[in-house]
């Protein structure tokens, strides 16, 4: 049940500009999604270092990395969003990039036993919906 929660905190994080201009709300300010990416990267070290038994230096590893590669990520789909692409599937193949990318980064810092216990929990599940959609535009 976990999982279905986090990627579908990931797929709303990733699309929640979209969605709240589809709702005529009017695009969140900076400092508005500054903030919420603040909060789900806080949320998410302190549930991987929950399940994983991470160490500090860990901790501020997963921080980093989260920080860097969700402003990098968020930075793509806005580039997209300013250009008027309307094509789902290309925001996604960016949130796919880079969700990879935080992936082979945490492999670098987890123990194999903490690599394990996140394959189990969390990775293997990302790695397969990925693929599906990478064989899905084939």
């Amino acid at each position: 049940m976990k999982i279905y929660r986090l990627l579908n905190v990931i797929v709303a994080f990733g699309l929640s500009v979209f969605v709240a201009a589809a709702q005529n709300q009017g695009p969140q300010t900076p400092e508005q999604k500054e903030k919420q990416l603040l909060e789900y990267i806080d949320k998410e070290v302190s549930r991987l270092s929950e399940q994983l038994e991470l160490e500090y230096w860990q901790e501020f590893y997963v921080d980093s990395t989260l920080t860097h590669d969700y402003h990098a990520m968020q930075e793509e789909m806005e580039k997209l969003q300013a250009a008027k692409v309307e094509n789902t599937d290309l925001y996604i193949g960016i949130q796919d990039k880079w969700m990879q990318q935080i992936e082979d980064t945490y492999k670098k810092y987890f123990t194999k036993e903490q690599w394990d216990k996140y394959w189990k929990l969390t990775g293997k599940r990302n790695q397969a919906a990925r693929d599906k959609r990478k064989n899905k535009k084939k």
